[in-house]
């Protein structure tokens, strides 16, 4: 495997910005599947390699990893500042495809993030189900428009002020449980949700499950012990992999 840090120029944020990149040995007649890979509302494009054991994860799959920075956005394009959800959704895998030898091929590309980036990996996959084969969520920040409307902590509520200002994100398109009302099931891709049954995010991942179940979409979800913790997503992830890569 070699493992990359690209630091490149975007357009969609008119800055520069970097991704940590794991790309298998590249012998395979095939260019291998990818998997972008999302990080959480503290975290950056490095935190998947500093705290979990993707990278030897990865080479047991075959998989190549993105894995962008988006800074404290929830993939979306901010009011008062970047468009994240820009250059997540259109910039990064054109620019992984320019730089990088990945399958291009829906079968072969997947998304799937921890905390805010399994809210973003959801999102990704409901507003483009035809890029993706499959899509997970681990301990996601599901339900966006309950956390604008009533999480009243200071440094949330300036969080929101900033990205959404006056944007009222229920009913629309950063709003999961509308998406997954509006979606025709069988055009998704395989959705998974795993989540800790002592994580303080566990009500909104049940409403998530609730909201799959009433629209008739297919989710595989599972609530186990365990907080909002690298150790949880750590073991975690291989199974993810697996799910996910799956034929």
């Amino acid at each position: 495997m070699a493992l990359v840090r690209c630091d490149f120029w975007s357009e969609a944020l008119e800055m520069s910005t970097s991704m940590t990149v794991i790309l298998p040995d590249g012998d395979a007649t095939d260019p291998p599947p990818v998997l972008y890979l999302l990080h959480g509302l503290t975290d950056d494009h490095t935190a998947w390699t500093r705290f979990s054991s993707v990278e030897r994860y990865a080479e047991e799959r075959g998989v190549a990893v993105v894995m962008p920075s988006v800074d404290r956005s929830f993939y979306a394009n901010e009011t008062y500042g970047m468009r994240f959800w820009d250059f997540l959704s259109a910039e990064l895998p054109e620019r992984v495809g320019q730089f990088f030898r990945v399958s291009a091929r829906r079968q072969d590309t997947f998304v799937a993030g921890l905390s805010m980036g399994g809210y973003g990996a959801l999102k990704w996959a409901l507003r483009e189900p035809e890029r993706f084969a499959a899509a997970a969520s681990l301990s996601g920040a599901l339900d966006l428009a309950y956390i604008q409307e009533h999480d009243r902590r200071p440094y949330i509520r300036a969080l929101v002020a900033r990205v959404f200002a006056d944007r009222i994100v229920a009913g629309g398109d950063e709003d999961l449980m509308h998406l997954i009302r509006v979606a025709d099931p069988s055009s998704l891709p395989r959705l998974m949700l795993r989540c800790g049954s002592d994580d303080h995010l566990v009500a909104q991942n049940r409403r998530f499950v609730a909201a799959c179940a009433t629209a008739g979409v297919e989710l595989d979800a599972a609530f186990e012990p365990g907080d909002h913790t690298w150790e949880f997503w750590d073991r975690h992830l291989p199974g993810v992999l697996a799910w996910l890569l799956k034929r």
